[in-house]
């Protein structure tokens, strides 16, 4: 049997230590993806303990190339903390990661609650206040990113950082042109650039 709160502790502990840990799923035999949401869940748990809040949620794989990639056929969801927000006016250090990318995003910021289950896409829309542009900066400790479903789920969907762009960027028609550029894009084209150090 699979000690999930020992998996939770070794992925938790690459953030202190600066050492990827190899792909869970090559450890651990018959690791479902509901062991790994459950994985997440010790993670966040831990982490609301330590001082840590939540500001958001991450969808991730939601485009057809990246879950033809993995060989997935739904996306995955991570939790953002506030240790994660990174300012949109000055540089950012990458020390703090361990393997990171940036991809282009919209971010949907709440003027309201959403509970589910039971949520129409009437009722998503109807509590979003306003949409940003924003850089989603995504990291793995997962080795080399050798990464299934199943391992970038139990690692909080490889959440890193987040940049938004200022209140007054927002919904503007160039922001949109810039976001539909990059966000419609080839699977090759894509492919998010390696951070440098």
């Amino acid at each position: 049997m699979i000690d999930l709160d020992v998996v939770a502790g070794d992925l938790l502990d690459a953030y202190d230590t600066g050492k990827t840990v190899e792909p869970l799923t090559s450890r651990f035999d018959g690791l479902s993806l509901d062991d790994a949401y459950e994985i997440q869940t010790i993670q966040t748990r831990r982490r609301i303990a330590q001082g840590a809040r939540i500001v958001g949620f991450k969808v991730g794989l939601t485009s057809a190339p990246m879950q033809q990639q993995l060989g997935i056929d739904q996306p995955d969801y991570g939790v953002l903390f506030d240790g994660m927000t990174c300012p949109a006016d000055a540089p950012i250090r990458i020390d703090r990661f361990l393997q990171p990318r940036a991809e282009p995003e919209v971010a949907l910021v709440l003027g309201q609650q959403l509970v589910g289950p039971g949520l129409s896409v009437a009722d998503v829309v109807g509590a979003v206040r306003y949409a940003l542009p924003a850089i989603e900066i995504i990291d793995s400790r997962i080795t080399d990113w050798r990464i299934t479903l199943v391992d970038t789920v139990a690692d909080n969907a490889s959440s890193g950082g987040f940049v938004l762009a200022p209140p007054r960027c927002r919904c503007t028609g160039s922001t949109w042109r810039w976001w539909a550029a990059c966000s419609g894009t080839t699977e090759r084209s894509c492919r998010p650039a390696r951070a440098r150090r």
